[in-house]
């Protein structure tokens, strides 16, 4: 099946960790929130890799080095080092590498996580527009970067230096609630200057690069929670994925992913890389069943029948939006349906 027209989530004969050698995973959201393990996420990860899976641990966030990363997933219960941490910053420090020359100075709106990165690649950070730079980066830099670090970039993208963001994520999770993410900083410099930066991180193809680059990955799986970032990264990479429901993404959003949103598999949590993963099967005249949930498209709204775990349910629905939507996203009211799986 083409990957640009995925009508249904696919089934496994075999546990996850044992069908793909590399997990890819997203880390807020999926393995931690708001500092803290997500429930079953220590005992999953440790159970995968016991079992011969490589985890790695992608993420857009450019500020934390991937040292600090490694420190507080090991905090966690979860033994990590330095190497299987894959950063945006990375990510952006390559790209910029491929393009001025060694040595090069770089401005740096952002923090530790893209110096730490630059310097890595041979790379000069300075903190001025009039430094000559040969290009500047924009990564996230949290709370406490200053409102002249914005109008320093502005100055140098304005002068014609080229312009790199490590991503453009318009919101981050914090423990307190939704805060600006690097993206809305993003826009910043673009209003003012009315110049385009090249990105790298995800759902880009020189973050998913650099993740295999780093890991040499054969058979990768890519482990998220958001559709638009994580699952988006996976298409991009002609990878496979698991979305996960323990962060941003709902049913109702699933139902009306796109092409590109569609996750090859769906499950509740991390126990969900451990396990088989059950077919979806067709049923004749529009109909799709998984475990003991049948789901149909009717004229103007998904319908469901049966009974059994809701995450079969939760399959079936979206094998019967999908391929009612097409190239589309599915424009059906799943609300009822979603409701009596409670999700």
């Amino acid at each position: 099946m083409s990957r640009s027209v995925r009508t249904r989530p696919e089934g496994s004969g075999q546990a996850l960790s044992e069908a793909y050698d590399t997990a890819l995973l997203d880390l807020d959201g999926v393995v931690y929130a708001g500092g803290s393990a997500i429930v079953h996420a220590v005992e999953s990860l440790a159970r995968a890799r016991e079992g011969g899976m490589r985890l790695a641990y992608v993420t857009n966030n450019a500020l934390r080095t991937p040292d600090t990363v490694a420190g507080h997933l090991t905090e966690l219960g979860i033994p990590t080092g330095a190497e299987d941490v894959i950063t945006s910053a990375q990510a952006v420090a390559r790209l910029i590498s491929e393009q001025v020359p060694q040595g090069a100075r770089v401005l740096v709106i952002g923090g530790e996580g893209l110096r730490v990165a630059l310097h890595e690649r041979g790379l000069v950070p300075v903190e001025s527009a009039d430094d000559d730079p040969a290009a500047v980066v924009q990564g996230f830099g949290g709370a406490d970067l200053p409102w002249g670090r914005f109008a320093e970039a502005s100055y140098a993208v304005a002068r014609g230096v080229p312009w790199f963001a490590s991503n453009t994520d318009l919101t981050i999770p914090s423990g307190r609630g939704i805060a600006p993410g690097n993206g809305a900083a993003v826009e910043v410099v673009r209003i003012a200057t009315g110049a385009e930066p090249q990105v790298a991180g995800k759902p880009l193809p020189p973050m998913h690069r650099e993740t295999i680059l780093r890991t040499g990955a054969q058979r990768p799986l890519v482990v998220g929670d958001r559709l638009d970032t994580d699952i988006e990264g996976a298409f991009n990479g002609d990878v496979d994925s698991l979305l996960v429901l323990t962060g941003v993404t709902d049913g109702a959003q699933l139902l009306a992913a796109p092409p590109q949103h569609r996750p090859t598999y769906v499950d509740a949590d991390l126990r969900g890389m451990l396990g088989r993963q059950p077919e979806v099967a067709e049923a004749g005249e529009g109909a799709f069943r998984c475990g003991g949930w049948t789901a149909t498209a009717g004229a103007d709204r998904l319908e469901l029948d049966g009974e059994g775990e809701a995450l079969d349910g939760l399959r079936a629905l979206c094998a019967a939006a999908w391929t009612a939507a097409g190239e589309g996203t599915c424009e059906l009211d799943g609300g009822k349906a979603l409701a009596r799986l409670g999700l």
